[in-house]
């Protein structure tokens, strides 16, 4: 499948050496809002700042859409950019886990094995994180090898995914909201959510992207810009410092 639609304006190579780093940019550009959150971290050795409920909207979201993959052929960038994500989410999880046990930020540990919702997300150890995935990918499969030939449910786990994906600014924007502060996030994390979100939507538009991935596109710059909005009416606060 093509992933720009593009080849067929010029017969000078041009246009198909922008489809091929768009196409790249598609697969890696996803990645690249976490590495300054990811050094902002790694500097100060705190990671509160940083809502790893990102990671697990994230990490839903990209398991579900290789899963709507397999009942719906899309352009390949976009499934190899789900598990570029997930690797990078995990990535993300296994820092936060190391300084907040560096920190010692709980007393008690807590593993996914307990099966208590009221830790949920929450866990003492990466490999507790690892075993959700695992989890819910095992889940996925069995339900969607039962359901696989049934149109209504392909296209509403396609649905859920891109939805879920657009949703991944909520747990910031909502921790930023109960903090009154952004200090500890990365501002150029978001920026570069912003700037991502309006060109994959604008790619998804090109591409003609099945309706789920551009309407959910536009809601996502929505969020991105209230956490902006949030960094400039936080700004006024004293002692507050942004990555």
């Amino acid at each position: 499948m093509d992933t720009l639609n593009m080849e067929d304006l010029s017969d000078s190579g041009t246009p198909s050496l922008l489809s091929w780093m768009a196409s790249c940019f598609m697969v890696f550009g996803g990645v690249l809002p976490y590495v300054p959150q990811y050094k902002d971290i790694q500097r100060t050795n705190n990671a509160e700042g940083f809502s790893t409920w990102v990671c697990l909207v994230l990490l839903m979201a990209n398991i579900l859409r290789i899963f709507f993959w397999c009942g719906k052929f899309f352009e390949l960038p976009l499934l190899l950019q789900s598990i570029v994500m997930i690797a990078t989410m995990l990535a993300m999880l296994h820092l936060c886990c190391s300084v907040h046990s560096f920190n010692k930020v709980s007393t008690k540990s807590h593993f996914f094995t307990d099966f208590d919702l009221q830790y949920f997300w929450k866990w003492s150890r990466f490999v507790d994180y690892l075993q959700f995935c695992l989890f819910v990918s095992i889940a996925c499969t069995l339900v969607t090898y039962i359901f696989i030939d049934s149109a209504i449910f392909v296209e509403g786990l396609g649905f859920v995914a891109v939805l879920m994906e657009a949703m991944l600014g909520v747990p910031q924007l909502w921790q930023n909201f109960q903090k009154r502060s952004t200090q500890g996030m990365s501002v150029a994390m978001v920026l570069l959510w912003t700037a991502g979100d309006t060109f994959k939507t604008v790619y998804f538009i090109i591409n003609e992207s099945p309706a789920q991935f551009w309407l959910c596109g536009i809601l996502q710059i929505c969020i991105d810009i209230a956490i902006l909005i949030q960094v400039y009416a936080y700004d006024l606060q004293p002692h507050s410092k942004y990555g």
